[in-house]
């Protein structure tokens, strides 16, 4: 056999591992291609899913409000001059406020159902809470009813105690507000300042109660 042909036949040989190899390159291109298509379209249904749940989490948060509108404007705090010396101060959280007695009953209105910083006054004349970037309100001392130390309110779960829930009055509603100071030691010093204030001693069943009475 001649050079020539060896090489000619090389060549046929070739051919066909080359048309085979650059098959296979164009079904794998293929399959990348595909593989992207489903990857994209995961994701835009896995966002379009989060959108509808939290446009109903909105609705919701509207539609609540709506049904508290009749929750009276929230008390404004004297002058401080008015409010006298300082008996307490806390610096920590707002976790929410709900009907007393009722962990998960949310109230929204009136700016109470936003969570944000809070900083808390108890003075004689009674509580004044301050929260950066949400509305302020104040709590008169005829319209504290107690205070107790709890875990959980408005869908917020802590640790036992770790949480300081005070009960006011606000027109004909009984309202329960849980705050949680960054040193959380001094919630019964709280519990017990607020009791002193209090001038009418309301029972109010905590989350445990409810729990023990359901058994």
């Amino acid at each position: 056999m001649t050079p020539l042909s060896s090489l000619n036949s090389l060549s046929n040989l070739a051919h066909p591992v080359a048309g085979h190899l650059v098959g296979l390159a164009a079904e794998q291109k293929s399959q990348d291609v595909t593989d992207w298509a489903a990857r994209v379209g995961w994701v835009v249904g896995l966002l379009l899913v989060i959108g509808l749940v939290y446009w109903l989490m909105r609705e919701g948060w509207k539609w609540r409000g709506t049904l508290q509108g009749d929750l009276p404007e929230l008390p404004q705090a004297p002058d401080p001059a008015e409010l006298g010396p300082a008996r307490l101060r806390l610096s920590g959280r707002y976790h929410g406020s709900t009907t007393a007695g009722q962990w998960l009953d949310r109230i929204v209105a009136r700016g109470l159902g936003t969570r944000s910083r809070a900083e808390l006054t108890l003075t004689e004349q009674g509580l004044a809470v301050v929260r950066p970037g949400a509305s302020d309100f104040f709590i008169p001392a005829a319209g504290l009813r107690g205070a107790r130390l709890d875990k959980g309110i408005a869908g917020k779960v802590l640790t036992e105690g770790g949480l300081l829930v005070i009960t006011w009055q606000l027109g004909d509603r009984l309202i329960d507000s849980g705050f949680r100071s960054d040193h959380a030691a001094g919630h019964s010093t709280w519990v017990e300042a607020v009791g002193r204030l209090t001038s009418v001693a309301v029972p109010v069943k905590t989350q445990s109660e409810d729990t023990e009475g359901a058994r």
